[in-house]
């Protein structure tokens, strides 16, 4: 069974919305799927998709194959995602450590 990443098409006329579905390639556009793994809104300016990246690796690691669309998603959100976590974990550990060596000092006064 070809496994494809793929774009559902839902919301209204003139208001496309999209779902990021991992779903067998010979289904149909908007047909039965295997699982959803994000969404991507076109008309929204900045950060316009989310989805799980963990699954898609999965899925890549599986042998589906990507759109062309979902592969320059996949490609920004994994760009967008891996400055942000690191800084993250530096912040949550600063912030610890910040709490850690004031509380000492607290239970000394």
């Amino acid at each position: 069974m070809p496994v494809s990443i793929r774009l559902r098409r839902e919301g209204t006329k003139n208001r496309p919305y999209y779902r990021v579905v991992v779903a067998d390639s010979r289904s149909p556009r908007d047909g039965k799927f295997i699982e959803i793994i994000g969404t991507y809104d076109p008309k929204q300016t900045g950060q316009n998709s989310s989805f799980n990246i963990e699954r898609a690796e999965y899925w890549l690691s599986k042998g589906a194959q990507p759109s062309d669309t979902v592969r320059s998603l996949i490609k920004k959100q994994k760009k967008v995602t891996t400055p942000e976590s690191g800084s993250d974990a530096e912040q949550e550990s600063s912030e610890a450590t910040e709490v850690e060596s004031s509380s000492p000092a607290e239970t000394a006064s």
